[in-house]
């Protein structure tokens, strides 16, 4: 190696070293993801909601790691079964066993963003997205209902946050216990949205809320806002054990990969990035000059366009419009259950009101574009013209949120 050649490669291994230690000394950006399990300190995790109630409670706050429909088969459970997520998605034969727990005695606390719509519907409860029209973020402001637990002004969330609310309930029966409102410029609630309530079931009860930050480290941290959640937590203190649901997270682990533990560590991460850059600069310098020249091989090409092209063709060859309109709406579903991460098992108007929220299209749009996609799965044949607008209202319905088809 001559001495230009070791100059370059001290230089470049004083830049890699210089790179590494910038990179690892940088403050990690702050995670908002929704994760809502007790190991996560981030803002949205229950690690200091966990941490409170074990201290309280001891051995009677239990761990539920399997889904609510095993864990329920055991009869001799009994107490409250609390869960806290963005989205609870109980089905029908789960929520059926959870109702029968309940109706025996028990309780079941659940909190979310987005609740199950078989438990919507048994309860004969509707809900609504809560927002102001001149204003771009959405902070909501919570105050409960009982005069015991009632502050002079209410709670604050200084933060953009979906806000659903309970738009129809059973009056007869069910309970207002808590009211929200979105913040505009004055720390008062004037309309009142209901976001808490108390639904009886045979001799237990449901507690259903529909804002689960409330329970999140950054709610908890700020201010004296623990004392909300404190006193909404007030009404399941019977004396009898807590069910911490553990399944139903949206930051549940679920990675399996040897390297998970290597590079969570950011320390033992980079460790591990610079032996490969070290192995790489050893190819370049050493294996060079004693390494016979290889051929040139050309990539195989990516023949992925040219195939769909040839199989669209072959449909419309054979008249089957019908069926790439049908692919093209079931691609549409998909695309809504993975990037918006919505339910696409009902159609409602809850559902449209999530889409147009997360995608950031206007309600009438979504309503008009899975209006036309209904037309085109119940008849029989699409014609061309039909095809081509179908593509045309998605790719400009997936444009808001993406920026491009």
């Amino acid at each position: 190696m001559t001495k230009l050649q070791q100059l370059v490669f001290f230089g470049l291994l004083l830049m890699v070293a210089a790179l590494v230690y910038l990179e690892a000394t940088r403050p990690l950006p702050v995670n908002w993801f929704p994760s809502y399990t007790q190991e996560d300190k981030i803002p949205l995790g229950t690690y200091v909601m966990h941490d409170v109630l074990k201290k309280r409670l001891g051995e009677d706050l239990v761990d539920m790691r399997q889904p609510p429909f095993e864990n329920l088969r055991d009869t001799s459970l009994s107490g409250t079964y609390l869960f806290i997520n963005n989205n609870l998605s109980f089905d029908d034969a789960e929520l059926e066993r959870m109702y029968a727990w309940v109706a025996k005695g028990n309780t079941v606390f659940a909190a979310a963003t987005f609740h199950s719509t078989p438990l919507l519907d048994t309860l004969q409860l509707e809900t609504k997205n809560a927002w102001l029209p001149d204003v771009f973020v959405t902070e909501p402001m919570l105050q409960l209902v009982n005069k015991n637990f009632k502050e002079d002004k209410p709670y604050h969330v200084q933060r953009d946050m979906i806000m659903p609310y309970f738009s129809e309930l059973d009056t007869l029966s069910q309970t207002v216990l808590g009211v929200s409102e979105p913040y505009n410029d004055t720390l008062q609630i004037t309309k009142p949205l209901i976001n808490f309530i108390k639904a009886p079931v045979g001799k237990g009860t449901f507690y259903l809320h529909t804002q689960p930050e409330v329970f999140s480290n950054y709610f908890l941290l700020t201010e004296q806002h623990i004392r909300y959640t404190e006193d909404m937590l007030g009404y399941i203190n019977d004396g009898r054990p807590v069910y911490w649901d553990t399944h139903y997270k949206s930051g549940k682990s679920i990675n399996i990969s040897p390297l998970y533990i290597l590079l969570n560590n950011k320390y033992l991460k980079w460790a591990y990035y610079t032996v490969l850059i070290g192995a790489v600069l050893f190819v370049l310098f050493e294996g060079k000059r004693k390494q016979r020249s290889i051929p040139i091989v050309n990539p195989v090409t990516n023949k992925t366009f040219e195939y769909t092209q040839t199989i669209s063709g072959m449909y419309l060859d054979q008249q089957q419009t019908q069926e790439i309109a049908k692919k093209q709406i079931t691609l549409f579903f998909e695309y809504i259950r993975t990037r918006l991460r919505i339910p696409t098992d009902t159609t409602n108007n809850r559902f449209f009101t999530a889409v147009a929220a997360r995608s950031g299209n206007s309600l009438e749009d979504t309503k008009n574009l899975f209006t036309f996609m209904e037309k085109i799965l119940q008849q029989e044949q699409t014609s061309k013209e039909e095809l081509l607008e179908l593509n045309k209202r998605i790719t400009t319905y997936k444009k808001t949120l993406d920026g491009k088809s």
